[in-house]
């Protein structure tokens, strides 16, 4: 029996119910990988906001790409949490179409944003006495609005065709979340021009991207070569390093869900696929940053510095 997608009011998910023996353990990693993820990212966020030393191009990004982490780990996990406490395992129509929504609007952001991040490490070192000039307050604000401009449409593009497809007898999502791949396996008829879309918007937002950070990098790794200091070489690497370690981690786990071939049928490696995209990855992005980045670690004390526990939180950042 087909039905229209629009004709469904309520969608069930199968999430980790092959694997009742880690249903539980599954809850607990992702309610501790979302607690930590609300908590890092804030504190990210809120220290690039109150030192005024960290009202710079690179956290003005960095505070976006927080930002990021914590509306796509809210889209993507507190609806599982929730259905886990409450047994119910559902969720709307409304809901599962703006989940989708969400999920694909900030992860398609987060995949421009961090190309503009590699180029603004670019201008910083291989070009430091025009970087105030070339990144100015307008020019990046302007990027990073871009950015979100791009990553909303190329969502709302994809997620269009989707919810107009017909469905094959039955609204269970084998899923723990309305993940776009896992909506197209429930679709009967030709879905070739949805996946043709996907193809297309996949490929220009992983690969191109990926290609322009390869490029940006290769030239920084040139000058960092060629600079003399090994504080300024140190510094560099530094910086640099904490970036790259977010874009492999992100974009790893990116193409081999989006760009697989379509010939591989692995729904349950799928969902702990997903699991490192929606939940681990966010969560370490602040760790990462914070735990590589001197100015980062002094801003944090600083402000530990202004309450009357200072010097126990101070001791242990050390």
């Amino acid at each position: 029996v087909q039905g229209n997608w629009t004709s469904v009011t309520v969608f069930v998910f199968l999430g980790f119910s092959h694997y009742p023996r880690i249903e539980v353990t599954v809850f607990v990693l992702c309610l501790l990988m979302y607690l930590i993820t609300l908590l890092g990212n804030t504190i990210l966020i809120s220290i690039t906001i109150l030192d005024s030393h960290l009202h710079t191009p690179m956290y003005f990004f960095l505070s976006n790409l927080s930002f990021l982490d914590i509306w796509y780990t809210s889209s993507a996990l507190t609806p599982m949490l929730a259905n886990f406490v409450s047994g119910k395992n559902t969720i709307s129509f409304s809901g599962c179409a703006s989940q989708m929504y969400f999920s694909l609007a900030m992860g398609s952001t987060e995949c421009v944003l961090l190309s503009m991040m590699a180029y603004d490490r670019y201008v910083a070192i291989c070009n430091p006495l025009r970087y105030p000039i070339i990144m100015n307050r307008r020019v990046f604000v302007q990027i990073a609005g871009s950015s979100w401009v791009t990553g909303c449409l190329t969502a709302l593009v994809e997620t269009g065709p989707v919810i107009h497809l017909s469905l094959c007898g039955n609204s269970i999502i084998n899923h723990f979340t309305c993940e776009i791949l896992a909506l197209l396996k429930m679709a009967c008829g030709d879905t070739s021009m949805v996946q043709l879309i996907m193809l297309v918007i996949s490929i220009l937002l992983l690969p191109l991207p990926m290609l322009l950070i390869c490029v940006s990098y290769a030239s920084i790794l040139s000058n960092i070569l060629r600079i003399s200091s090994m504080d300024g070489r140190s510094k560099a690497f530094s910086t640099c390093a904490a970036h790259l370690t977010v874009v492999v981690l992100f974009y790893g786990t990116a193409l081999s869900m989006y760009l697989k071939p379509s010939s591989v049928n692995s729904q349950e490696i799928d969902k702990f696929m997903a699991l490192i995209y929606a939940g681990l990855t966010p969560m370490l992005n602040p760790i990462i940053y914070s735990l590589r980045n001197k100015e980062v670690k002094m801003a944090v004390k600083k402000l530990l510095m202004r309450n009357p526990f200072s010097a126990i939180l101070t001791s242990v950042l050390k």
